[in-house]
Formats: C-alpha cells, sequence, structure tokens
C-alpha cells in the first residue's frame, strides 16, 4: 500500500492472521520489514529466487520482472547477483488505457503497437531523477503514480494512442538502459510478469536492446507468470526453515536476514 524505506517502514495489504485460522494452513507473510529493519530497502526480494531458479554457469543472464513496477536480477555466471527496481512496466500503462479505452491492460500492446512515440514527453519523462539513482533502490507507486503522470503529460494534446506509445517506450528504455550500465556483458534477458505477455513492449525492449537474446521464463522452465507466486513460496520456505531470504547486495541491508513473520495454522 505504501513503500517508504528511507523512512524505515512498509506496509502491505495483508492479514496472515485470518487466513492461517481460516484457511487451517501455516502462512508467512511481512516479507519486507526484516529487511528494512536491517537497513534495505526491503525490494527487490526476487533475486534471490531468480539465483536459484534462473542462474547459469555459462551465460550471464538478466531476469526481469515486469509487474507494475519494473525490477532486474542480474546473474553472471560468477560473482554477486544483483538487482533493483528499474521505474515504471505496467503501472502507467494500465492508467493510461483504463482512461481512454477501458479495461484493466492494453491486451498485448494493441493500442500502445498504433501510436507513434511523442520524443518531447519521453525525453521528459526520462528526466525523472529516479532513474539516475544508483542501486541499490526501489520504487512504486508512491511515485510512479496518477499524479506523476499527470505532471509530464497533463499538456499533451495528442492521440491517446500516442502516449501510449510513449509509455510503452518509457518502460523498454529505462529497463534496457539500466541493464546496459549495470549489467555489462549481459548475453540474455529473460522476462516473468504480466508484460512478458505484452507483444509490443516485449518487442520494444528487443530493439533497445540488440545483440541480447530476449525471451520468457517459459523457455527455461517456469511459466512467466507464475514467478513472482513461486518465489514468495520459496521465501516461505526459507522462513520455516530459517534461512535467509534476501540478497543484501540487493536490498542495501546489513548483512543476510530471515524474512517474515511466520503464523502457524489454525487448530
Amino acid at each position: 500500500m505504501r513503500h517508504r524505506p528511507q523512512e524505515g517502514w512498509t506496509s502491505q495489504l495483508n492479514n496472515a492472521s485470518r487466513v492461517a485460522e481460516k484457511a487451517y494452513v501455516t502462512v508467512v507473510a511481512d516479507f519486507r520489514m526484516r529487511d528494512i529493519a536491517a537497513g534495505g530497502h526491503g525490494a527487490p526480494l526476487v533475486p534471490a529466487f531468480h539465483a536459484a531458479m534462473f542462474r547459469d554457469a555459462r551465460a550471464h543472464r538478466v531476469v526481469a520482472n515486469l509487474g507494475g513496477i519494473a525490477n532486474i536480477t542480474d546473474l553472471p555466471p560468477q560473482g554477486a547477483v544483483r538487482g533493483f527496481d528499474t521505474g515504471p512496466a505496467n503501472v502507467l500503462l494500465d492508467t493510461w488505457h483504463a482512461r481512454h479505452r477501458g479495461g484493466a491492460y492494453d491486451a498485448n500492446g494493441a493500442f500502445a503497437a498504433s501510436g507513434t512515440v511523442e520524443a518531447s514527453v519521453l525525453d521528459a519523462m526520462l528526466r525523472e531523477p529516479y532513474f539516475a539513482e544508483r542501486p541499490p533502490k526501489s520504487t512504486g507507486r508512491d511515485l510512479f503514480n496518477d499524479a506523476w503522470l499527470d505532471r509530464l503529460a497533463g499538456a499533451f494534446k495528442g492521440r491517446a494512442q500516442d502516449m501510449q506509445a510513449t509509455l510503452a517506450e518509457l518502460t523498454a528504455q529505462t529497463l534496457a538502459n539500466a541493464i546496459r550500465e549495470h549489467c555489462a556483458d549481459a548475453q540474455e534477458l529473460y522476462l516473468c510478469g504480466g508484460g512478458a505477455r505484452n507483444g509490443d513492449l516485449v518487442r520494444r525492449i528487443e530493439e533497445a536492446l540488440p545483440g541480447v537474446r530476449v525471451g520468457s521464463t517459459d523457455a527455461i522452465g517456469v511459466a512467466s507468470d507464475q514467478v513472482e507466486a513461486l518465489a514468495f513460496a520459496w521465501l516461505a520456505r526459507e522462513a520455516v526453515a530459517g534461512r535467509p531470504g534476501n540478497v543484501p547486495e540487493v536490498t542495501g541491508a546489513h548483512g543476510p536476514r530471515v524474512l517474515g513473520a511466520i503464523y502457524p495454522r489454525g487448530a
């Protein structure tokens, strides 16, 4: 609901006690606060799972989760796992599409594909200070929201599909810029989350990263729309086993921490 790691807190929507009581299952929840208490951002948390599932001994891979916000995990064959939020993925695309076309999202990016990028608006959006910050860093709807969109696009008088194309290009460019700057020599990029099903967005990412093989995590054994759910199930398993679930190099925490509060199942 709100994510303010710089102030030492985050607010996630759940009632784990009620789920444990009503569903008769042990529930693990509230993964982020322990990492924040240890000086981290509490996000992104999926890189540990990405490393366990997708790291390859021969190829330099990057995994990008395209949910509301985009985050990447850098998986070189040797060396530290790194990752951070790159900026908006679908959050602004969905907002603009809902305003002008209705519906929850732009299916396969068809509305964006029918438009033309407005270069001046894109340039103004790319000047957002978050994009130039050094990782570790995380972001969310506290920044990239209706107010941010209205501030940057409020004076736009062109066709609605042109702004949709511009927002898609913003996602592609900020993701590609982050990979070029922080994941040097990456050979393969695997996409997951809802954005992996957006053909127009995937095409833009491919064009922004020539020389990098782009595909979905389906190609390496995990359905792209299941990665996030599997990641948090994996984090829950690690918590129950008493094993750390964060990657300090990713979140900025002072060290490895067991994440999550455990709520035993109801009687």
